[in-house]
């Protein structure tokens, strides 16, 4: 049954068109994630959806009696509530019904089986006891234990007033209170960016297992590889749904936006071809009716938009100094707050050019580690020595606080740019996606994921050769993501980090630093892995004895079932690839032929001087040689154009099928 319809919806921002022509149908069934780069507005689109904003046109209906419930990615505000009452909450409606309840029966109790309003009466009743019932009601001191716990709050919590709690576990307070009003549709912007990786699987079960509809926002791909059916993209405005998981859309759109590049690459060369042959030859009367018909050609192609989301990026960090072998080392490294410790008898060494990632429970003590490497924090037990020659740079949500809202993106990077990278400011800007005129966008208006671009590319700037990094990803898209990916595995220097997200920590981690929570007032555990992420997860997994089954479970065999296959239409494939290598051999030669061209008319016109000289002309001796060569070097020049010409209508064939 359908919850939530879009029918033609259009939003603009700052005379930027955000949304065109938007249509969506949400149901029960659906486990819908939104995609799109950052700014691609996902966010609008949730809010729309939830009632929070109007579009500018367009309509936004909502069925009668299903209720819609939504999490914002920022902006939360906490109630003043102790945990459990805020909790409580939740069931505010449901309180309301019990009461109409209590009161319909009190009514019914007074009056007699014939009384006209009787059965009016019943079966009000009757309803609310449904709905009651539906919502699970009368359990809902379990669920509430249920829910808290599974994201993380201990029973010690319960009694503190929301107020007291961070922004992320604020942030976590308004995700139980969603969760336990159970809506019909749920609407999720960014839910995992302040949930270490077991809540992250508690809340992955949570939303496999939920009754309504849901909807979610989230850069973390592992996770929604294993809760959505469906995806549907963002992309310069419109929607595009595609079936199955995160993997199947990735596979799909991938070869599309492979083929759209391609035809992007081709169309510039074409341009430029087209450009090349125009300029060399504009002054050529020879060559007047080749050069007019390349022109006209040129005016009427239609040129190919690529976005900033579809390029091809590739970061290389500025190269930092050279620092001694050994970058790091702790002994006996502990750190307390007052009495209560969070871990202790660390000792680690840490060797240039790897890179240790820290896993564990928010709050088990890898956030305290970093500050304490970076320098933020000197308040440890034991010690900690940096080698010779390190610099130190650090990244945290906090940085993003930091930045100076009144300045453009351009001027805030100014502020930290050593003189030898002033001129590569552009480059290095537009590696993190902010190309031409976005570089003098004022902070103050860019989103959550570019604040966090700028904030890693002072980092840059900085040139540091050892980069401690708090949750770098957070905020960042998926495209942006793997640029970062990218960037930090061809990095010279050494590497310590944070991140929830698997995909991330695959790729990027050398070494595993685990934390492992004990029991209340007690240190954590520390446990050092030296390998990857994937060597992480196999000793860790065959240590609690858990499956290592790769048969996919009943919900992964379900997503997985819209996946496209990989070896689909191989034939078409494989002719593919030979138009391919041909276009390319044909270049070669048509790029060698217009040399050949060029030096053939440049003795051409050598030879016509030669032979305008009085003391040539007048000598028949002298005459005859160059007027032999001449006419050589014409017919030359002849067959050699006709050859282009036959390149370039081959050339003109394959492209089109190409298309």
């Amino acid at each position: 049954m359908t919850i939530a319809q879009l029918r033609e919806v259009s939003l603009q921002f700052g005379g930027r068109s955000i949304l065109e022509d938007v249509s969506l149908s949400l149901s029960a069934r659906d486990r819908l994630a939104l995609a799109g780069h950052n700014g691609s507005g996902k966010s609008c689109l949730m809010r729309i959806i939830a009632g929070e904003i109007a579009p500018d046109s367009g309509a936004v209906t909502h069925t009668r009696g299903r209720s819609v419930g939504y999490l914002p990615q920022t902006g939360v505000t906490p109630p003043e509530l102790e945990l459990r009452a805020a909790a409580e909450h939740a069931f505010s409606h449901a309180h309301a019904m019990q009461q109409r309840r209590t009161e319909l029966e009190h009514a019914l109790a007074a009056r007699n089986a014939e009384d006209t309003d009787t059965a009016t009466l019943l079966a009000e009743y009757e309803h609310l006891g449904e709905v009651l019932e539906y919502c699970e009601y009368d359990t809902r001191e379990a669920r509430i234990d249920r829910v808290l716990r599974g994201l993380g709050f201990h029973e010690r919590d319960f009694t503190r007033r929301c107020t007291e709690f961070s922004g992320g576990w604020q942030m976590r307070v308004a995700l139980a209170r969603l969760l336990l009003e159970s809506p019909d549709l749920l609407l999720l912007d960014e839910p995992t960016n302040y949930l270490d990786l077991e809540v992250r699987d508690w809340l992955l079960q949570f939303i496999n297992d939920y009754h309504g509809g849901i909807v979610i926002v989230s850069h973390d791909r592992y996770f929604l590889d294993r809760c959505v059916n469906a995806v549907a993209e963002l992309f310069l405005g419109r929607v595009r749904r595609y079936s199955g998981n995160y993997s199947a859309y990735r596979e799909q759109r991938s070869r599309e936006l492979e083929a759209q590049r391609e035809a992007y690459e081709r169309r510039q060369q074409e341009i430029d071809r087209l450009e090349r042959f125009i300029a060399r030859f504009r002054y050529n009367a020879s060559k007047a009716q080749l050069v007019q018909s390349r022109v006209k050609e040129l005016e009427k192609m239609e040129r190919i938009e690529l976005p900033d989301s579809m390029k091809r990026i590739s970061i290389r960090f500025p190269s930092p100094e050279r620092c001694s072998q050994i970058v790091l080392q702790t002994s006996e490294l502990g750190k307390r707050y007052g009495s209560l410790p969070v871990f202790k008898n660390l000792s680690l060494s840490l060797e240039r050019g790897e890179k240790l990632a820290l896993v564990g429970p928010n709050g088990s003590g890898k956030s305290s580690l970093l500050r304490i490497i970076a320098g933020r924090d000197t308040e440890f037990d034991g010690n900690l020595t940096h080698g010779t020659g390190v610099t130190l740079g650090y990244f945290s949500q906090d940085d993003i606080e930091r930045l100076d809202s009144g300045n453009t993106v351009i001027e805030e990077l100014e502020t930290v740019a050593p003189f030898e990278l002033q001129g590569r400011l552009r480059e290095l800007a537009g590696a993190f996606l902010f190309s031409g005129d976005e570089i003098h966008k004022p902070l103050a208006v860019l989103s959550g994921g570019e604040l966090t671009r700028v904030a890693l590319l002072k980092l840059v700037l900085r040139r540091r050769n050892l980069l401690v990094l708090d949750e770098p990803t957070n905020h960042l898209d998926i495209h942006s993501q793997e640029i970062l990916q990218r960037a930090l595995n061809d990095f010279d220097g050494t590497l310590v980090f944070v991140s929830h997200d698997r995909d991330f920590l695959a790729e990027v981690a050398t070494k595993i630093l685990e934390f492992t929570p004990t029991a209340p007032g007690l240190p954590s555990t520390t446990t050092l892995y030296p390998g990857d992420y994937e060597y992480y997860r196999w000793k860790t997994e065959a240590a609690v004895d858990r499956s290592t089954s790769a048969e996919p479970g009943p919900d992964e065999q379900s997503n997985n079932r819209g996946a496209v296959p990989a070896s689909d239409n191989q034939q078409a494939r494989l002719e593919r690839k030979a138009l391919k290598a041909e276009l390319t051999r044909l270049e070669r030669e048509e790029t060698d032929l217009l040399a050949e061209v060029e030096a053939l008319e440049q003795r051409q016109g050598e030879l016509h001087r030669q032979l305008a000289e009085p003391e040539v002309y007048s000598d028949g001796a002298r005459v005859r040689p160059l007027t032999t060569e001449l006419s050589s070097t014409e017919s030359t020049l002849e067959w050699q154009l006709a050859r282009w010409q036959e390149l370039d209508t081959r050339r003109s064939e394959i492209i089109a099928q190409l298309d």
